[in-house]
């Protein structure tokens, strides 16, 4: 069965004239009225679960029966692979059953990521924002921004999660793509425009993320310690700049701000955001970042003691990654943790902004006019003024630039990324893309230039050991695996705390520690057991790591980075003939951050 068929079935079980006729006289149903009358009247009509729903979004449809949204729900994200004509037709069919075959009928807002384009295909894909920011244009950055709005809007889309307001104070993080860049006003000035924009078109414009996410040392989402006037000062002005342009929801940070995680930090959501700043529309978390007091801050014990801080310190919308995971968030809300009026002040903000809209009285759009308006010629021809507009060039040798056709010319183009027309993050697959090698060849003849691939981006040379190829003894006879030894401190001193048989050597844990026993952080590991080699032989066993490590084989040293240093990978040569087995043993220590070991090995 289709997706579409699955579809039209679960609408089908629904009966809806009833619930059409039931609400028909509802004082909310009334566009002649002011919204605030009707956000209280439909206020008041709603279920503790249907309240819920409205905090909470999802990437998600309608296909799995295995999830009710009977209640409703705030939004929706939907990965379309059809085009534009396609994901409207979706959208529109998700609409109606909200719309048609829920209690209340409470419409949706589908949203969606855009910090350079709506991230979907058949969308125009545009420079990246570093890019926009480059151009130091507003007048182009805002037609960028209409553009982009114009499509999200003829799909249904109805929320953007853009754009990026964070100030790029270090060029080692890895999101500085998605921003304008290091210096404030021009990220406040760029960030307004790309929101009046947005707004303009219908769409609920989402600047993020509040606060200070600034990947400080390159690290993304760690402790973030600033003093009020550098909030002030730097941090603060590209979000005023976009509440001022209008937007109607902000996105909190990961990270955390002077202790305290920035979804649950009632100085900044409460007292500076909607107290000082006035802000009337609602603030959405991260995705998972709600629960991220528990695994990423540990500042909470359970999820539901992190969504009743988060919900009572002025998050509006948890933000989460699949249905399934609503259980702890809904529990929160029906236990009482969270009093009944912060719940209703949060609903009411999401109802204001969805009676804005127009989507109860407008739901729906057009696929003919989607298809028209995305990745139109007039599009692509401002995707390319950008472009050209955003290019930096900082030094040109002997007039090297522009290209110019010339008899004799032999260009040498090497790389991967010549060929793979990469847009940088958050891009869909853009509409006829063109890579550096097209580009170049089209400008200069394609008998001009030689292509070749190079070494690539990354050197795979090296696997982790399989897990067939690990074993140890055990009452007499060989098992699969090697015995791990998990220990309380990174020095491997004492009695371990817990002891398992791992098939091989390949973690991450970022979020997590091995073993229930043990703290995130401040712990220490041992493998020992022996490993085989194949039919090829090992010419190199070695270490891919965070932190220490000492490996031996056949009781001898062979690699010994006990000390605490950031990821890296070591190999050392061994020369292990076929079929034959040695004894291997490796220690491994995390004393801060997360902690990531594989063992591995080259045939």
């Amino acid at each position: 069965m289709t997706r579409r068929a699955t579809l039209l079935v679960v609408l089908a079980l629904v009966p809806a004239r009833g619930l059409l006729a039931q609400r028909g006289g509802a004082s909310y149903r009334d566009p002649a009225l002011p919204i605030e009358t009707r956000v209280q009247d439909l206020l008041r009509r709603m279920t503790p679960e249907e309240k819920f729903w409205q905090l909470y979004m999802i990437p998600g449809d309608l296909t799995d029966p295995a999830s009710d949204y009977s209640h409703g729900i705030f939004g929706l994200q939907v990965r379309g692979a059809g085009g534009a004509s396609a994901e409207a037709v979706e959208l529109d069919s998700l609409q109606r059953y909200f719309v048609e075959r829920t209690r209340l009928g409470i419409p949706i807002i589908p949203f969606d990521e855009a910090v350079h384009g709506l991230m979907q295909p058949g969308a125009t894909d545009f420079p990246a924002a570093i890019a926009l920011a480059a151009t130091w244009d507003t007048a182009l950055v805002g037609r960028v921004a209409a553009a982009i709005g114009a499509e999200t809007r003829s799909r249904g889309v109805r929320q953007v999660l853009s754009p990026v307001l964070n100030v790029a104070t270090d060029v080692r993080w890895g999101r500085v793509e998605e921003t304008y860049g290091e210096d404030p006003l021009l990220v406040s000035n760029m960030g307004a425009v790309f929101v009046r924009a947005i707004e303009r078109a219908g769409v609920v414009a989402t600047p993020k993320h509040f606060v200070a996410n600034v990947g400080d040392g390159g690290r993304d989402s760690y402790p973030i310690e600033v003093s009020d006037r550098e909030l002030e000062r730097v941090y603060f002005p590209p979000f005023t700049a976009a509440l001022t342009a209008g937007a109607q929801s902000v996105m909190t940070a990961y990270n955390s701000v002077d202790g305290e995680p920035a979804s649950q930090n009632r100085h900044l959501l409460t007292d500076v955001l909607k107290g000082a700043w006035g802000f009337r529309g609602f603030v959405i978390s991260d995705a998972a970042a709600t629960g991220g007091a528990t695994v990423l801050h540990m500042t909470e014990p359970t999820t539901e003691s992190a969504a009743g801080h988060a919900l009572r310190s002025g998050l509006d919308v948890i933000f989460q990654s699949s249905y399934p995971q609503h259980a702890p968030y809904l529990r929160a809300f029906l236990s009482g943790a969270i009093p009944p009026p912060v719940i209703d002040s949060a609903v009411a903000r999401v109802l204001r902004v969805k009676f804005a809209l127009g989507l109860f009285e407008h739901p729906y759009v057009s696929p003919d006019s989607a298809a028209l308006r995305n990745g139109s010629a007039e599009h692509r021809t401002l995707a390319l003024d950008a472009a050209r507009e955003g290019i930096v060039l900082l030094r040109n040798a002997g007039g090297t630039l522009p290209l110019r056709r010339r008899p004799g010319m032999s260009i040498a183009v090497i790389g991967t990324d010549a060929v793979e027309a990469r847009t940088g993050g958050y891009s869909g697959p853009g509409v006829h893309p063109v890579s550096i090698l097209e580009g170049i060849a089209a400008k200069v003849g394609a008998g001009s230039v030689r292509y070749a691939p190079g070494p690539g981006r990354g050197v795979d040379d090296h696997a982790v050991v399989p897990a067939g190829a690990l074993s140890k003894a055990s009452g007499g006879r060989i098992v699969p695996g090697l015995e791990a030894e998990y220990f309380g401190d990174p020095s491997l001193t004492g009695a371990p705390v817990a002891q398992r048989v791992d098939a091989t050597v390949d973690f991450n844990w970022t979020f997590t520690p091995p073993v229930p026993q043990l703290s995130r952080e401040w712990f220490g590991a041992r493998w020992t057991g022996s490993i085989a080699a194949p039919a090829e032989g090992i010419r190199r066993l070695g270490v891919s790591a965070d932190d220490g490590y000492r490996l031996y084989l056949d009781g001898r040293p062979l690699l010994d980075r006990w000390a605490k240093v950031s990821g890296g990978v070591r190999m050392a040569e061994v020369a292990l003939a076929p079929g034959t087995r040695h004894d291997i043993r490796l220690e491994y220590q995390v004393s801060r951050g997360d902690g990531k070991i594989q063992l591995l090995w080259d045939t």
